[in-house]
């Protein structure tokens, strides 16, 4: 099968090449899928389990992406919740070969299925994105109707953005009440909020749990902080897969009440040529691995 491989951290998404591996099989309570769509995100190829096992031993050559929406064609022994035939999506094991791949054995466990009226290209697209929202957001962050929320990177809630000044008003049309630059603007200056969801980190995360109300919550995916909110919580979290989540993620887009924000789509034999453009893309780079 085609797939991308990395084999040199350093070299980053410059040292992705395409070039033919085998295809996957199923392990007990895998299934393999015909991979129809494909997300990526970058700082994969900083991450210890793109490059080793999770004892440590190196897996080079490794194939990156975890986002996948495709058809079901193989069952491994044990599975029961899945078809051959079946459309899904969903968000792979760390530690083994991704999906920017013709094919990609996964535990079945880490699939929902995708709805037909739902396209791939948007499947592979809600993956990552979804799940780290609903997790950070509700989960973790225990968000609810009435509370006030402060998302950098940018239900009921009130919602502030933040960002740089050129994702003002795609912050502002993804449904923001407010957006701060955080170049221009004072942070401070937003007031006390419930819950602050961080994808920036640093500096950032330390200033914002100054305007956490007192009991609130930072919410970060950037690694542990020293950032703590009076009288509150942080939490630092990685993203898992789920099934449920998912599902609910997937009917909001169905009924109107979520959309994705894809900002390129290429196939996979241009896809090294796409992570890799010198001009900033808004939006997530999806690859269509079959038409």
């Amino acid at each position: 099968m085609k797939a991308i491989v990395a084999t040199n951290q350093a070299a980053g998404t410059a040292g992705m090449k395409l070039l033919e591996r085998p295809e996957p099989q199923a392990a007990i309570n895998d299934v393999v899928v015909q991979i129809h769509a494909s997300g990526f995100t970058g700082d994969e190829l900083t991450w210890p389990s793109t490059w080793t096992d999770r004892v440590g031993r190196d897996r080079t050559p490794s194939i990156p992406g975890h986002e996948l929406a495709g058809v079901v064609t193989a069952l491994g022994y044990g599975t029961t919740g899945l078809s051959i035939g079946q459309r899904v999506f969903g968000l792979t094991d760390w530690y083994r070969d991704g999906t920017l791949a013709e094919y990609v054995a996964v535990e079945e466990r880490s699939l929902t299925p995708l709805p037909g009226d739902v396209d791939f290209t948007v499947g592979a697209a809600l993956v990552m994105p979804g799940l780290t929202a609903w997790q950070g957001l509700f989960e973790h962050g225990r968000l609810h109707a009435g509370q006030s929320v402060l998302v950098h990177g940018a239900a009921g809630a009130y919602v502030i953005g933040t960002g740089r000044a050129g994702g003002r008003q795609t912050a502002l049309d993804f449904g923001a009440q407010e957006f701060v630059d955080l170049d221009n603007d004072a942070l401070e200056d937003v007031g006390e909020v419930d819950l602050v969801f961080d994808v920036l980190g640093g500096d950032i995360a330390k200033r914002s749990a100054g305007v956490i109300r007192v009991g609130g919550t930072l919410v970060t995916i950037t690694g542990p902080t020293e950032a703590r909110p009076a009288g509150g919580l942080t939490i630092d979290f990685v993203v898992v897969p789920d099934r449920a989540q998912l599902s609910e993620v997937v009917q909001r887009v169905r009924n109107g009440r979520l959309r994705t924000n894809i900002g390129k789509v290429a196939a996979l034999d241009d896809a090294v040529a796409a992570f890799n453009r010198t001009e900033r893309i808004r939006g997530k780079t999806i690859i269509r691995v079959r038409p």
